[in-house]
């Protein structure tokens, strides 16, 4: 049973998490109430998604199929437990691959959930939101390290707060495929991928030892993986920890198999011998950049912080509000202005049927991109929708999956002037239909809120019929609004959208 910061609610309710990770697929399935998570089911799956990746890299079907394999028990396993919430989120693979949106259409038929894409840092964020429910009241620094197949995350954080996130190029899985991709252990392979470690670590380390921590933990398999093979060999230490010493030990006995065909230890499982000697280099190089004694393991990872993160969405927990708000304090956005658009659009939104505007996550992007619009004034006034969307898409934004950001930054574009082309299937959060009639809405409130006084409330009606809409006031409007509106009629028109303005 898990511990994690008690957000109101109204009983149980049935959560998931699946993890797209680049060696394995995970599943969780938990109830949560009253500040615990009582676990439910809980099994992993070797995919390794990352060895499919070609010098193009392209996903080979081979492992495309024998991933989609793995979503469809998961997916009669959820069905099973009649989950009421699920988040599916894909790691550094699927950020990687060149045809990630092939496979992803194919895994959400699997499951009939949508797939998240996550930025490097934001699996950083739900790693250390995972793994501190462990010590989440204490307040001393702790270094958190968890090597995966394809990238490695460590932050630095204190209770659940995180202080600096990086996710590095590196992975057990990416890592055999460049060094050991002969099958030979020997000191100079373990050598040249400790070394090509130590230089992806060379960025951070001197911050991070600024930072400074009084223990460092390790998640996920890798880590899990050492320290048992460790405990294994030396029964007096403590389960879950890893020394100094102990690592330099189960180094030189896997350079003593000297071939992957040869890794077996007391343990280690089976499918994780082949990537088990490129893991051990990367905590092997942790260690040295950060100048470990040990190092402990703890169960809390991705997943639980995926559903820690899915259980606070729609609260004032939500980080995506908390991420929002910063954004507007840098780049000193109109938040009473911003504010009153998003409070416009959504009254709008709130008019149409479920068939024009179909849910709360419609709802909630609209009123997101209405926060930010403005954004891009930060930079210039000139084209300053488009600097928006560029800040918006290439910004790291806790909370925000990679569709997520081109969704809103799409529509910050789309707010004013020439309507964007529309972006690719299953780049975005939601299909371009959906967007675009977002965009119109936004369009629509941020005409009626030009004047920027809150007290303008024009209380228009509004009406859709297939594509068309019809705005009607119920009383006479200023010529500058009325002028206003007909130049958005005429925008809205040279995209193929028909506007109907009705006044008194």
């Amino acid at each position: 049973m898990t511990h994690f910061q008690t957000i109101p609610s109204s009983g149980p309710l049935r959560l998931a998490a699946v993890d797209l990770g680049s060696n394995s697929f995970h599943l969780l399935i938990v109830d949560a109430e009253n500040g615990y998570f009582t676990e439910l089911e809980k099994c992993s799956r070797k995919v390794q998604l990352a060895a499919g990746l070609d010098d193009q890299g392209q996903l080979d079907e081979q492992v495309m199929m024998r991933a989609l394999a793995c979503l469809k028990e998961f997916g009669t396993i959820i069905d099973e437990h009649r989950v009421d919430r699920l988040r599916v989120v894909g790691t550094n693979a699927l950020r990687s691959a060149a045809n990630s949106i092939d496979f992803v259409i194919r895994a959400e038929q699997c499951l009939g959930q949508r797939i998240e894409t996550i930025s490097g840092r934001e699996e950083a964020r739900l790693i250390y939101q995972g793994a501190s429910t462990a010590w989440q009241d204490e307040t001393d620094n702790c270094l958190v390290a968890d090597i995966g197949g394809g990238s490695t995350e460590l932050i630095v954080g204190t209770g659940t707060r995180a202080l600096a996130l990086e996710s590095l190029e590196m992975g057990c899985v990416s890592y055999t495929r460049r060094f050991f991709e002969s099958g030979d252990i020997t000191e100079t392979t373990m050598q040249r991928a400790e070394q090509a470690a130590l230089l992806e670590l060379a960025n951070i380390t001197t911050h991070y030892r600024r930072l400074g921590w009084q223990r460092a933990i390790g998640t996920s398999g890798t880590i899990k993986a050492a320290a048992a093979t460790l405990r294994a060999i030396h029964p007096r230490l403590k389960k879950g920890e890893i020394t100094r010493e102990g690592l330099a030990e189960l180094r030189q006995h896997l350079i003593a198999l000297g071939h992957l065909d040869r890794v077996s230890m007391a343990g280690l499982k089976s499918n994780r011998a082949r990537v088990f000697p490129a893991g051990i280099a990367i905590l092997s190089a942790i260690f040295q950049a950060m100048n470990l004694k040990h190092m402990q393991h703890t169960n809390g990872a991705l997943r639980d912080g995926v559903l820690l993160d899915l259980l606070a969405r729609d609260t004032r927990h939500d980080v995506r509000y908390t991420t929002l708000g910063d954004m507007q304090r840098q780049y000193q956005v109109d938040s009473q202005h911003a504010e009153h658009v998003a409070a416009t659009a959504l009254a709008l939104f709130d008019q149409l049927d479920t068939s024009w505007a179909p849910d709360s996550e419609s709802r909630q992007l609209l009123e997101q991109a209405a926060m930010v619009h403005e954004i891009g004034l930060g930079v210039a006034h000139n084209r300053y929708h488009q600097h928006g969307s560029y800040l918006l898409t290439h910004s790291d934004m806790p909370g925000f999956s990679l569709p997520d950001q081109l969704a809103l930054a799409w529509l910050v574009q789309a707010h004013r002037r020439q309507l964007p082309e529309p972006l690719q299937e299953h780049r975005a959060a939601l299909p371009s239909n959906e967007l675009v009639r977002l965009a119109r809405l936004l369009r629509l409130a941020v005409v009626l809120c030009r004047t920027r006084d809150p007290a303008n409330d024009w209380q228009p009606q509004l009406h859709a019929d297939d594509e068309s809409l019809s705005l009607t006031f119920p009383q006479p409007i200023p010529e500058l609004l009325r002028e206003d509106l007909a130049l958005e009629q005429q925008w809205q028109q040279s995209a193929g959208l028909a506007l109907l303005i009705n006044t008194p």
